[in-house]
């Protein structure tokens, strides 16, 4: 048996049934992502191990304890789960010393001058020692989220559990929080953690657990989820966040810089550096123009579509175009160019840049597959 072991878990509030039958077990040492979309579950679930929502049916045992026996004491068991909300929590009329003093002190029959040294330890762990007597309400979002890590981490739980420990911060303080959370990942901690960070899931997680259906619909490493997941709902899932789109149905509508700006959120989420990004949108940009031209007569209609996919264990961005009109090549139709006019200058560079590229013209469609290597 692992340190934290679920049965038969279901929880339903009224007609809504959240949770059905969930089983888990959880290793020493194993840090679990918990990712899906919003309402699959995934906090209630959180919430449904250490009691703050008491489940319908079904086990949860932490240790060699349950906690969801008849009779269990409860709020004994629960010291052996520490728990970090949305929203940090803190006591507002303490100063960050207390507030993770508080908790050891009352609860453990801890020494204060012990607490205290414990306290120091581990906000020099998190960077904040020079914090220990300040208000949180001088912390920024961030910090407070540090802060309420470091007051769970106090009670010295089996288990650490996380629910979207950094949904509620500016996109700006995301990195010291999760920066925080690989440390302790790095220091054997068990962890279960809510996250809509897929990029931080998938370096930091031993599992992930995908949630829809009312439980847990596939679990796997971070390599079999996000490069090779099995089931439907999780392929369309993983598709929709490492993965950009941008449709065009009329030249008159084309966005450029809403295309670019697209570009360069996705580049920024999934860690591709500004040199590959600027690169991905000039590419973009050229393939759209090729196609305008190539494909379509100026003011008619169109059915153009870009997709660009990010596979991160191979390092390598994929563009896709999906275009109907006339059969047109770009490749070709820069090969036989001899006017010097540069007029496709940009598949030019993208030759010479792209590790792949394939071109078909099937069923009506253009369809242009180009691959990007960081080894390209």
């Amino acid at each position: 048996m692992g340190i934290l072991e679920v049965k038969g878990l279901s929880k339903a509030f009224g007609d809504l049934q959240v949770l059905t039958n969930v089983n888990l077990e959880v290793k020493e040492g194993e840090t679990i992502a918990i990712i899906g979309g919003s309402g699959c579950g995934k906090s209630v679930f959180l919430r449904c191990l250490n009691l703050l929502e008491v489940p319908d049916s079904g086990s949860v045992i932490i240790g060699e304890q349950e906690i969801t026996a008849k009779g269990a004491d409860v709020d004994i068991i629960r010291r052996q789960m520490g728990m970090v909300f949305q929203k940090f929590h803190l006591f507002s009329h303490y100063n960050v010393l207390d507030n993770l003093c508080l908790a050891p002190t009352q609860l453990l029959g801890m020494e204060r001058s012990k607490a205290e040294e414990k306290a120091m330890e581990l906000l020099n762990q998190v960077g904040l020692a020079a914090k220990a007597k300040v208000y949180p309400s001088v912390l920024s979002g961030g910090q407070q989220q540090r802060i309420a890590i470091c007051r769970a981490l106090m009670m010295e739980p089996k288990v650490l559990l996380l629910d979207e420990p950094t949904s509620a911060l500016d996109p700006t303080m995301v990195g010291e929080v999760l920066a925080v959370i690989r440390m302790l990942a790095k220091q054997g901690l068990t962890m279960l953690i809510v996250t809509h960070e897929m990029k931080f899931a998938r370096e930091v997680a031993d599992r992930i657990l995908f949630f829809a259906d009312h439980g847990i619909y596939e679990e796997g490493t971070p390599e079999e989820i996000f490069d090779s997941p099995k089931r439907e709902k999780t392929i369309a899932f993983i598709r929709k966040h490492t993965f950009f789109s941008y449709e065009i149905t009329r030249r008159s509508d084309f966005d450029l810089m809403k295309l670019q700006g697209g570009i360069w959120h996705f580049s920024e989420k999934y860690g591709i550096d500004n040199k590959r990004a600027y690169q991905l949108q000039l590419f973009s940009e050229e393939l759209l123009y090729e196609f305008f031209r190539g494909s379509f007569d100026d003011g008619e209609e169109m059915d153009l579509r870009l997709d660009v996919t990010y596979a991160q264990a191979m390092d390598c961005i994929v563009l896709e175009i999906i275009s109907g009109g006339r059969a047109y090549d770009p490749v070709q139709a820069e090969a036989n160019d001899d006017s010097g006019d540069m007029e496709h200058m940009g598949i030019t560079l993208l030759k010479k840049r792209a590790s792949n590229i394939s071109y078909s013209f099937e069923g009506g469609k253009n369809r242009m597959h180009v691959e990007l290597t960081g080894k390209a």
